[in-house]
């Protein structure tokens, strides 16, 4: 068990706040944290890492790494981090950089086949693809066994085919080497595919805690479907007004009448819902 109690003042995206987290973590778990940008994911992973000071205790697997009397050096946390940017060795080829961390051949080459880098073995960074990259990134984190893998939005720079590609061998990596992992995500998608358990953060604190299918599916009652999206703007038809409002990619538009105008701001964060709806796929 993963036991985090832990309190950090920081500047958050609505100015000074305090990261309070006080939360257990079974092992093997696969959790995501998500939330607004500023609302202190990033710095609950690199508190977690050893790599910033925070008050409070941190106990993994009955031992501490952080608590009133020490802080654990980030050598010895046993942790895998897998960051945004590859931050590979450009002189090595992609063998030499898992041999860094760990004098293992045996593991580096299983860990390379479960990837599909075999192939790739002595080349250098440099001649690789960006997700060919981030997969020798995620490699080498496992290199070491960690007791956590931490991941801070490894996907985000890559286009949604190799994303996918990527989300597999992660899930894969994931349940052959039984990791407890903490993963940034703003993809629900993504978070949908990997995670056990979803975290939200809104200004320094948990603010939802569940499994996906609760966290992610936000129907209520007779709704049979519900996005989230941003309004854009409200036009004015006749006796009606529509709602031009982004949702992921797509522009869609939705009736509202004129009480129900008054409710909105353009640029705020709103739930499109239906009832009556009957979607086919194709």
């Amino acid at each position: 068990m993963i036991k985090i109690d832990i309190d950090k003042k920081l500047h958050g995206s609505n100015g000074e706040m305090a990261l309070q987290v006080n939360l257990e973590i079974k092992q093997g778990d696969f959790v995501a944290l998500s939330g607004q940008s500023g609302s202190g994911k990033t710095t609950l992973l690199r508190i977690l890492a050893g790599l910033e000071k925070a008050s409070g205790e941190i106990n993994v697997f009955g031992t501490a790494w952080l608590d009133g009397k020490k802080k654990l050096p980030p050598q010895e946390r046993g942790i895998g981090f897998v960051f945004q940017d590859y931050a590979l060795f450009a002189n090595m080829t992609v063998m030499q950089n898992l041999l860094y961390v760990q004098k293992d051949e045996t593991l580096a080459n299983h860990l390379l086949e479960l990837t599909q880098l075999s192939e790739l073995k002595n080349r250098y960074p440099n001649t690789l693809s960006g997700g060919q990259q981030q997969r020798v990134s995620l490699c080498r984190a496992l290199m070491k066994r960690p007791k956590i893998l931490l991941m801070d939005e490894p996907l985000s720079a890559l286009d949604p085919d190799m994303r996918t590609k990527l989300q597999h061998d992660i899930l894969t990596l994931h349940k052959e080497f039984g990791t407890t992992t903490i993963m940034v995500s703003h993809d629900p998608s993504e978070i949908y595919r990997l995670a056990s358990r979803v975290l939200v953060l809104e200004q320094g604190k948990i603010t939802q805690d569940g499994t996906t299918k609760e966290v992610l599916l936000h129907t209520r009652g007779s709704q049979k479907f519900t996005f989230s999206g941003e309004l854009l703007e409200i036009i004015k038809a006749d006796v009606i007004y529509i709602a031009v409002v982004a949702i992921g990619q797509q522009i869609v538009e939705v009736v509202v009448d004129s009480h129900e105008v008054k409710n909105f701001t353009i640029g705020q964060k709103v739930q499109v819902s239906t009832k009556a709806f009957s979607p086919s796929l194709s």
